[in-house]
């Protein structure tokens, strides 16, 4: 059938098409890489603006934090001065009078007469607190130390305190002059974080530590406190420090930053202290230990991306060095971050890998926007020159293609024209002479080959039916072969038992019977006292009775071996219909404890094994009720105690140990091994043993006991493997099947 052809119009449109995707590619590839060029210029004055920016913040936002550090080696020595300068005396205890009064409530505060909380400390002093001599000295030199310093801090600090151990507060806070006449009365300021810091446990070098956020008491306000503790003689007598309000710090953090991006402050743990998506109320600061309000801080976010979000961005700031940039790609952001000394945490600025890429993508549009209007201008060019000098001359072409594939060779076209084209018309005129010839030939040699054809389809028909019937000879072989295998295992079984069963029907003492009817007839006139009082007449009755008890046992053993037997010859008849299954639908699987099959498989390889003198130890895991078809997993099992007997020939009788596992199943097998310390298996026979007709015995051996067991477990969905160490060694067989148990498939059901 000829193949349509284009026409020429369509054909120049297609090379018109052609060309313009190549033009589209080079103006695409300039675009992007003009786009990347300039990105890359881009992002490298961002990322180093983003670090200097880092850094000079940082240092700016820490002035406070670092001011507070240096006053407090100024406290530190004042008020050492003070505790040390101190000395017992009926002034001091008078001034100290003057100034405080303990309260109805038992609380000890300022005399309100003369309290002006603008310009002096206010004291608080829990009712349960005795006040004895050196403690009234102590909460006076902090209230002087205050008295003076305290105004000068207040222009940088919201206030300055001390607190003694025993729970006394002098404070000096002058936006919030009734604090202390404020508070209530059971209120303890020894329970605050900042103060459990500072004691010897929590700080064992005794230097200046910052607290996490938490609100004031009173005020609620979010603040953060530096406490110093201070030691005399080896005994923390005082803890002293500052509070500095984070309002104006989480505004400016939040307000003040590079356009396009935002700001954050975050803990020594991640925790947000500030962040453009949490208000103050949200930041979950409250009154508690330091870990506690980790884990509130870590919680305060709305949605479980901002969680993710927060605590990608602090593992990838972990391990960059301060005021070094690094990307977060998955939420297109680029990241730097600065130390805050002092209280430890992490200045970050987080800039949107948008606001980088913004300057970069403007440029490609212009890039490509003019590259596209060329694009359009040179198409419009080149289809007016090729619908001139190409479609028409093709159009000529294309009657004639159809010509020839209609059958008609003589064509005729214009070969005036010394261009490309007038050399294509006289090799188109030639072509064609050329294929008429041709397909006259394809005739001829088509007719030969399909006599040829017919002749090789008999050959091929009668080789097919020798074959068909040779693999049919050749597969009822094999079928016997198995069948004569595994009906062999078996048959030494039942021989065996069928044997002892003989031998204990020959041990039965029946003339013991005889000879006691012939006493008892020869005593049967005086037969009670015969009984009663001739020595052998009392030995008879316990006689008969142990002569029955072994009459019983003899015969529950020759009822056990027959039933042996019995199964063995069952056995035997389901080994036939195994083989049968391979012509039939296979057979459905039936509940089986596995426990009890590896008994049967035992019992039935029992005669050989003691005959060898072979130890058995059983470790089974007890296992429920399990669907699977019981004849060939107990037909393997049979084939590899047989082989596993076989391989204990060489071992001394007091070392032969045959060991059979039933281990704990997985959710889809279980395993069923048979391990031996016979001869062991050489490494390059593990993946020959399951050929058929490979055997490893010198004599006997058929070669065909685990070839059948393999494909036994694969018609089971299983699989059954080898191993050993090498010769000498042992080997180990291993069966898994599918674990199906019994009470899943009811379950399902």
């Amino acid at each position: 059938m000829p193949l349509p052809l284009r026409s020429p119009a369509s054909l120049s449109r297609s090379t018109l098409l052609k060309m313009g995707v190549r033009i589209a590619g080079v103006i695409v590839l300039a675009t992007f890489f003009s786009y990347l060029h300039v990105l890359h210029t881009v992002r490298t004055e961002n990322l180093a603006r983003l670090e200097r920016y880092v850094v000079e913040r940082s240092q700016r936002e820490e002035g406070i934090f670092l001011l507070a550090q240096d006053n407090h080696s100024v406290l530190k020595s004042v008020l050492e001065e003070r505790l040390r300068g101190v000395s017992r005396s009926e002034e001091v205890d008078a001034r100290f009078d003057s100034l405080f009064v303990r309260m109805p409530d038992g609380t000890l505060r300022n005399r309100s007469e003369h309290f002006d909380g603008t310009r002096m400390p206010c004291v608080f002093v829990p009712g349960h607190l005795k006040l004895d001599a050196e403690l009234r000295q102590r909460i006076l030199a902090s209230y002087d130390m205050l008295a003076q310093y305290g105004p000068a801090f207040h222009t940088r600090f919201t206030n300055t305190f001390v607190v003694l151990p025993e729970d006394a507060l002098m404070l000096f806070w002058p936006d919030r002059p009734s604090w202390c006449m404020d508070a209530e009365r059971d209120f303890s300021v020894i329970t605050l974080d900042f103060f459990l810091r500072s004691l010897p446990k929590n700080n064992p070098s005794r230097k200046t530590v910052w607290c996490d956020i938490y609100p004031d008491p009173v005020t609620h306000g979010p603040m953060v406190t530096v406490s110093t503790p201070l030691d005399v003689e080896g005994r923390h007598v005082a803890t002293f420090g500052h509070d500095v309000l984070l309002e104006e710090l989480m505004a400016r953090t939040s307000n003040d930053h590079l356009p396009g991006s935002h700001n954050m402050i975050l803990g020594d743990r991640g925790q947000p202290i500030a962040h453009p998506e949490l208000t103050l109320k949200n930041t979950g600061v409250h009154h508690s230990s330091s870990q506690d309000a980790s884990n509130s801080s870590a919680g305060a976010l709305g949605t479980e991306a901002q969680r993710l979000h927060l605590r990608h961005l602090f593992e990838q700031l972990r391990d960059t060095p301060p005021g070094q940039s690094v990307e977060l790609p998955e939420y297109g952001e680029y990241l730097a971050r600065a130390r805050l000394e002092g209280p430890g945490w992490n200045f970050v600025t987080v800039l949107p890998a948008s606001v980088v890429s913004q300057p970069a993508l403007q440029s490609a549009r212009y890039v490509l926007l003019f590259g596209v209007a060329s694009l359009l201008l040179e198409l419009a060019i080149m289809y007016w020159v090729l619908k001139q000098q190409i479609t028409r001359p093709l159009a000529a072409f294309t009657q004639a293609t159809s010509r020839v594939a209609a059958g008609d060779f003589l064509v005729e076209l214009e070969t005036s024209r010394d261009d490309e084209l007038g050399q294509l018309a006289c090799a188109f005129r030639r072509m064609a002479d050329q294929v008429q010839r041709r397909e006259e030939e394809l005739r001829q040699a088509n007719e030969e080959l399909e006599r040829r054809v017919a002749e090789r389809t008999r050959e091929l028909s009668d080789i097919h039916r020798r074959l068909v019937e040779s693999a049919r000879r050749e597969g009822m072989a094999e079928i016997a072969t198995n069948v004569l295998h595994n009906v062999g295992n078996v048959l030494n079984s039942v021989y065996t038992s069928a044997q002892l069963a003989r031998t204990r029907l020959a041990r039965i003492r029946l003339e013991q019977v005889e000879r006691v009817a012939e006493l008892l007839q020869a005593h049967q006139e005086d037969l009670a006292s015969f009984l009663t009082h001739d020595k052998r007449g009392c030995l008879l009755i316990p006689f008969m009775d142990k002569l029955g008890q072994n009459l019983r046992e003899e015969r529950q053993d020759i009822l056990s071996l027959l039933n042996d037997v019995g199964r063995y010859t069952e056995q035997i008849g389901a080994i036939v219909k195994v083989q049968q299954n391979y012509a039939r639908t296979p057979r459905s699987h039936e509940p089986v404890l596995l426990g009890e099959l590896v008994e049967d498989a035992l019992r039935i390889g029992s005669a050989g094994l003691s005959r060898c003198h072979v130890r058995v130890e059983k470790q089974l895991f007890p296992l429920p009720p399990v669907l699977t078809d019981k004849h060939k997993t107990l037909m393997i099992l049979v084939n590899l105690i047989s082989n596993a007997e076989s391989a204990l020939e060489t071992v001394p009788a007091d070392e032969r140990c045959l060991t059979v596992r039933l281990g704990l199943p997985t959710s889809e097998h279980f395993r069923l091994e048979v391990q031996d310390n016979g001869i062991g298996i050489a490494p390059e026979m593990l993946t020959r043993i399951f050929q058929f007709g490979f055997s490893t015995r010198e004599e006997g051996g058929l070669g065909f006991g685990l070839h059948s067991s393999a494909l036994a477990a694969q018609e089971m969905k299983g699989s059954l493997t080898a191993y050993s160490e090498g010769p000498g060694q042992g080997a180990t067989f291993t069966l898994e099947l599918p674990y199906l148990p019994v009470q899943e498939m009811k379950g399902s059901a």
